[in-house]
C-alpha cells in the first residue's frame, strides 16, 4: 500500500494532476479536449474503469487481510439480561422476582493454525492483487501512450497524403495543358488521372484510420483529441542497452503478472497449510466477569459476582474425511496455480523477445528510411526535371512521387513503432515508471 500511494504522488506530481474525481458521464456529456500525452495520460488514469476495479480489487484484499488478522486478537464481548420471573415450588409458593445477568467476556486464540494460516494467505493475497493494480495501471499508461501515438501517425500520413495529391494534382494540370495542345498521348492523361484517384482513395481511407484512431484514444481517456503534440524531428530516442537476456531477466523479476502469479501460488501453499491446520488442536484462554442473582434454572439468589479464567482446548478427533479431502483440493489448486505461473512466464518471456527485436529493428529501419527518403526525393525532383526536357515519361514521374511519399510515410511509421515498441518492452520488463513517461513526452512539441 505504501509503494501504491508513492508511485501515486510522483505520478500526480510530474502530470500536474487535477485534485478532483473526473465522473465518466462527464467526459460523455461534456468531452474535454487534450492536446500533450500527460493531459491523456491523467485523464486516463483518473477515468478507466479497468484501473478502477483494480484498485477496489485491492481494497478489498486489504479488507480481508485485515479481517484474518481481526480473528487473532483479543474478543471482547458484553451482555446483558432483565428478566421478569415467577417461580411456584411444591408447596405451591408462588414468588416473583426481577433477575438480572450482566457479564462481560475475553477471549483470546493462543493457537489455531488455521487462522494463523489464513492470515498469512490473506497478506499473500493482498500482495498479489497490489502487483496486478500496478500491471493495470502499467498497461493503462502503455495503452494511452500507444493510442497517442497512433493518432499522431494517422494525422502524419494525412499530412502526407495530402502533400501527394498536391502533387499529383499538378502534374495532372500539366499533362492536362499538355494534352491540351496535343503534346502528350491521352493515356499519359488517363494515366495521371487514375493516380490522382487511387491517391485520393488513399486519402479517404486514412480519414477513416485517423477518426478510429482519435475514438480509441478518447475511449481508453475519456479526452477528445485537440491539436497534438507532434513528435520532434531531433527528438533523440535512447538506443536499446543491454542484451535480449538481459531484458528476459528483468521481466522474470519484475514483470507484474509473474510477481502476482508467485504471490498467488504462495498463497495457494498457505491453503494448504490452513487445510491441514484442521487435524491440530485449538487453544483459546476466556476471562470472563458476571454479576447475576440468577442461579440454576433460574432460581433466584443473592446477589453473586462471578469471575473466572479458563484455558479451552479443543482436539479434533474425526470428521468424516472432509479434512483429507479439502487438503487433497488445495494440493489440486497449488499445482495449477504453479501450472499458471509457468504459462505466465512463457508469455511474458515471449512478449519481450517479441518487443526487444522489434526495438531493434525499428532503429535500423530509420536508419535505412532515411536513406530510402533522400534517395526518392532526389530522383523525384531528377524526374520532374527529366520529364520537363522531354527524357522521361509522365508515369516515371508518378511512380517517383509516389516512392516519395511512400517512403516518407515508412520513416513515419518507423519512428513511431519504435517509441511505441520501447514502452512496451519497458512495460514487460516490469520497468515501465512514471518519469518514463514524462521522458517520453519531452521528444513531442507543438506542431505551431
Amino acid at each position: 500500500m505504501k509503494l501504491k500511494a508513492l508511485f501515486a504522488a510522483t505520478t500526480l506530481c510530474l502530470f500536474s494532476f487535477v485534485s478532483h474525481g473526473i465522473d465518466a458521464a462527464e467526459f460523455i456529456t461534456k468531452p474535454k479536449i487534450g492536446v500533450s500525452l500527460e493531459d491523456f495520460l491523467s485523464a486516463a488514469i483518473e477515468f478507466s474503469p479497468t484501473l478502477k476495479i483494480a484498485e477496489e480489487s485491492l481494497n478489498v484484499g486489504s479488507s480481508r487481510k485485515k479481517q484474518a488478522t481481526g480473528r487473532l486478537l483479543p474478543q471482547v464481548t458484553a451482555r446483558g439480561n432483565v428478566s421478569d420471573n415467577r417461580r411456584r415450588d411444591a408447596s405451591e409458593v408462588l414468588q416473583t422476582f426481577d433477575g438480572e445477568r450482566y457479564s462481560v467476556q475475553l477471549t483470546q486464540v493462543l493457537f489455531n493454525w488455521q487462522a494463523f494460516a489464513a492470515r498469512s494467505q490473506a497478506s499473500l493475497v493482498e500482495n498479489q492483487l497490489e502487483a496486478e493494480y500496478y500491471g493495470a495501471l502499467a498497461n493503462l499508461l502503455t495503452v494511452v501512450a500507444e493510442n497517442y501515438f497512433n493518432v499522431l501517425q494517422a494525422e502524419d500520413a494525412l499530412d502526407s497524403v495530402a502533400s501527394e495529391l498536391e502533387a499529383v494534382t499538378n502534374q495532372l494540370d500539366q499533362i492536362q495543358s499538355l494534352y491540351d495542345r496535343q503534346l502528350v498521348q491521352i493515356t499519359d492523361l488517363y494515366q495521371v488521372q487514375a493516380s490522382a484517384a487511387a491517391v485520393e482513395a488513399a486519402q479517404l481511407k486514412l480519414q477513416t484510420d485517423l477518426a478510429l484512431s482519435q475514438e480509441a484514444l478518447y475511449s481508453v481517456s475519456g479526452m477528445a483529441a485537440g491539436d497534438l503534440l507532434g513528435m520532434r524531428d531531433n527528438a533523440t530516442v535512447p538506443p536499446l542497452k543491454n542484451s535480449i537476456n538481459f531484458w528476459v531477466n528483468q521481466a522474470k523479476e519484475n514483470n507484474h503478472q509473474i510477481e502476482a502469479q508467485q504471490y498467488a501460488v504462495q498463497a495457494a501453499n498457505k491453503r494448504i497449510s490452513e487445510r491441514k491446520g484442521a487435524y491440530m488442536p485449538q487453544v483459546s484462554l476466556t476471562a470472563q466477569v458476571q454479576q447475576t442473582n440468577l442461579g440454576f434454572d433460574n432460581r433466584f439468589i443473592d446477589q453473586n459476582d462471578i469471575s473466572y479464567l479458563a484455558l479451552d482446548v479443543t482436539i479434533p478427533l474425526y470428521a468424516g474425511g472432509s479434512n483429507r479431502a479439502a487438503v487433497s483440493e488445495a494440493a489440486s489448486q497449488h499445482r495449477m496455480a504453479q501450472s499458471e505461473l509457468q504459462i505466465v512466464e512463457l508469455e511474458a518471456t515471449q512478449r519481450v523477445r517479441s518487443a526487444y527485436l522489434q526495438v531493434a529493428a525499428a532503429e535500423n529501419f530509420i536508419a535505412a528510411a532515411r536513406k530510402l527518403l533522400e534517395s526518392a526525393t532526389l530522383s523525384s525532383t531528377a524526374m520532374q526535371q527529366g520529364f520537363n526536357l522531354g527524357v522521361v515519361t509522365s508515369v516515371d514521374v508518378l511512380n517517383a512521387l509516389r516512392d516519395q511519399f511512400g517512403a516518407q510515410r515508412d520513416l513515419q511509421t518507423a519512428r513511431y513503432d519504435h517509441v511505441k515498441f520501447l514502452v512496451l518492452l519497458k512495460r514487460e520488463a516490469g520497468l515501465l515508471s512514471a518519469e518514463d513517461m514524462v521522458e517520453v513526452s519531452g521528444w513531442l512539441e507543438s506542431p505551431n
